[in-house]
Parts: structure tokens; C-alpha cells; sequence
């Protein structure tokens, strides 16, 4: 058991500590930009923004308005794809007709609209966008300034989350303040990886592609902001985190609602190795070393933490060393247990709700994949 127990001690650090600082490390040894910002007055790239849109009449008016509303120096059109949407988007949009394109179509999922949107686009690069978020003025010119440097494929902006910023926010939700210290500690590695070559996908809320490096989805993908990012790095290109891109958004209100999201997302990680296997091979993947740390580690992690648990049983009575680690994972555990069951509104209960929930959730998107269950909305 001994070596179960330190493997897996190594495991967990690595993936949550050492790589992160090693990846720090290494975008600061290499100090990578992107190169030229902005384009020359009057030579910026046509954008075509998609949103797809399923039963999201009630938000569409103010998501167009503040699409319409961006400060963009070229050409920008908006087309909004509606999913088998019931609650009449048309007469949502009817105020905003000469400006946005609608297409409808039946029900079949995200990555059939998103191919849609994409097909009808006639902007040089496509920025995606959902219903709920909101852009800040210049996101979608911050994107496209780095497409001037043309080894980029896609750039991803920054999504911040209401309870990153917001007090009474983060206070409302019960893995609020959690969920806004993970994001920070996720947004710091995403920029180092960036800095280093590529980020390993995109913020579904906020990113861009250039429309000649699209591949149609297959219907069933469940992450089309890390496949069709990530297709775009195998083609030899990089796919840029632009800070100063920025979309807004809240928080999940509670541990349930966030777990869900996040089975959906880790299923989604857990597919795309069926999807694209070559994202496994060293010399085919520029970003390999990156991927299988970030990506695959935190696939991994929630089994080897199951095994530390075991491990730390068994050895308890043997050594202090052992009985300590047993000691500080229950407490651990338990902390969690008081910010879910019981309700504890104090912030390591939340911290430690929200890990916990975040390791359960890559174990329930695994069966729930192997079930075929439905788990894009």
C-alpha cells in the first residue's frame, strides 16, 4: 500500500500544484506574445457572430442589443440560431430584424446550430457567443486583434463570474465563493499555457475562430468550445487567452446546479479522446505535455484520490505519517459534508463543497457517457 499511497500523493500535487507552477515557469522563460496587435485602419477582418439558442426569447433582445452595440472597426454581422426553440424567438427578434439573421431549425442539439450558424457566416473570423452573457464593449475587437499574428486559429476571452467580484453575489450561492477561486486558479493556468504555445480549448461564452480553420461538429459533441479549438492546434495553430476579451456571467446558486454543469464539461473532456485520439500522441499534439497535465489529470485525480483514501486506511496504524494524512482527508471530507448537507455558509466548507463536488462530477460525466445519457442541457 505504500507506494500506492505516495503515487498517489504525487499524482494529486503534480496536477494541482506542480504543474500549474511548472507551466508559470515556462511562460515566463519563453515570454511568447502574440505579435502585432490590431490591423491597420480599415483592414480589419469581417466577423460574423453566431449565437445558438434554444427557449432563450426572454434574453435574445438584450444579447443582440449588446452584440449590436460593440465597438468593432470592421464589418459584423450577428446570426442567431435557434435550436427548436418554442417560445418564438422571431417575434423576440422581430424589433432587431434588418440587423440579425435568424435561422430556425428543429431540434437537434447545440453542434448542429453552432455548424449551422457557422455555414451561413460570410465574416472572415467567427466569434461564438451564448444568450445568457453579456460582452464588455470592445470584446469582440480584443479577440479579433490577434488574428493579425497569423499562427493564431482562435482566441478565447475572459469570462468573469459575478461571484469573482461580488460580495453579496458569491454570498448567495452555496459554492459561489469556491467556484470564483477555482475559476481565478483555471483563467491562471490558461494564460500561462498561452503564453507557452496554445490554451487547451476555449471559454464557450466568448471565443473566436478563423471560419477557414472550422470542421463541422459531429451532432453529438458535448464541448464545441475545446473541440473545434483544439482541431485548430493540431492544424499547427495557436489559440490565444485575450484578457482584455471580456464576457460576464453568474454563478451557478448552488452545489447541484454547478455539478451538473460541470458532469457535462468533464463527459465532454472524457469524449473528446474518442473524438480526436490524436490529441494522445506526443509528436501530433504540440500541446501534449499540457493536455495530458491539465486535461487527463483532472480526469485522473478522483480516482487517486479514492486510492489515497484507501491507501491512508490501510496504513493509519503503522505510522503517524499515514495517520495524519487519513486524519486531514476526512476533516477534509467532512468540511465538504457540512458546506453540502449541512448547509455551512463559512467559506472553507464552500471551498471544500466545491472540490469535492468538482472530482465527484468527472466520475458521474464518465457513467453518464457510458449510459449515452443526455447530458448537453
Amino acid at each position: 500500500m505504500k507506494p500506492l499511497f505516495w503515487l498517489s500523493v504525487i499524482v494529486v500535487l503534480y496536477v494541482y500544484l506542480g504543474y500549474p507552477l511548472l507551466a508559470a515557469a515556462w511562460a515566463r522563460a519563453v515570454k511568447r506574445t502574440t505579435g502585432r496587435r490590431g490591423f491597420p485602419a480599415g483592414s480589419w477582418p469581417s466577423v460574423s457572430v453566431v449565437v445558438a439558442a434554444r427557449n432563450e426569447a426572454g434574453r435574445l433582445r438584450d444579447r443582440v442589443q449588446n452584440l449590436l452595440e460593440q465597438a468593432y472597426p470592421g464589418e459584423l454581422e450577428v446570426i442567431v440560431v435557434s435550436d427548436g426553440s418554442e417560445d418564438r424567438p422571431a417575434a423576440a427578434l422581430a424589433p432587431y430584424r434588418n440587423h440579425v439573421r435568424l435561422i430556425e431549425l428543429p431540434p437537434a442539439g447545440k453542434p448542429s446550430a453552432v455548424n449551422a450558424g457557422v455555414q451561413a457566416a460570410h465574416g472572415e473570423i467567427v466569434v461564438f457567443a451564448d444568450a445568457r452573457q453579456t460582452f464588455a464593449p470592445a470584446a469582440i475587437a480584443e479577440l479579433v486583434a490577434n488574428f493579425a499574428e497569423p499562427s493564431v486559429g482562435g482566441v478565447t476571452g475572459e469570462l468573469i463570474l459575478d461571484c469573482e467580484v461580488d460580495a453579496v453575489a458569491s454570498a448567495d450561492s452555496t459554492v459561489g465563493e469556491g467556484v470564483g477561486l477555482y475559476w481565478k486558479y483555471e483563467k491562471w493556468i490558461r494564460r500561462s499555457e498561452s503564453r507557452i504555445w496554445s490554451t487547451l480549448g476555449a471559454t464557450g461564452a466568448i471565443y473566436a475562430m478563423r471560419r477557414s480553420l472550422w470542421r463541422p461538429l459531429p451532432a453529438a459533441t458535448l464541448l464545441d468550445d475545446v473541440l473545434a479549438p483544439m482541431r485548430a492546434v493540431l492544424a499547427g495553430h495557436r489559440v490565444i487567452f485575450e484578457e482584455r476579451a471580456i464576457a460576464y456571467d453568474c454563478a451557478s446558486k448552488d452545489a447541484a446546479t454547478e455539478a451538473r454543469r460541470k458532469t457535462r464539461t468533464l463527459a465532454g473532456n472524457y469524449q473528446i479522446l474518442s473524438l480526436e485520439p490524436r490529441l494522445l500522441v506526443p509528436f501530433v499534439n504540440p500541446v501534449w505535455l499540457q493536455y495530458v497535465s491539465h486535461k487527463i489529470g483532472r480526469l485522473v485525480v478522483p480516482w487517486v484520490l479514492m486510492a489515497l483514501l484507501l491507501a491512508s486506511v490501510s496504513l493509519a496504524p503503522f505510522g503517524s505519517v499515514y495517520f495524519a494524512a487519513l486524519a486531514a482527508q476526512l476533516a477534509f471530507y467532512g468540511l465538504a459534508a457540512a458546506g453540502g448537507w449541512l448547509s455551512v455558509r463559512k467559506k472553507p466548507a464552500r471551498v471544500a463543497l466545491t472540490f469535492v463536488m468538482m472530482n465527484y462530477s468527472a466520475i458521474a460525466g464518465l457513467a453518464a457517457l457510458r449510459r449515452g445519457r443526455e447530458v448537453w442541457r
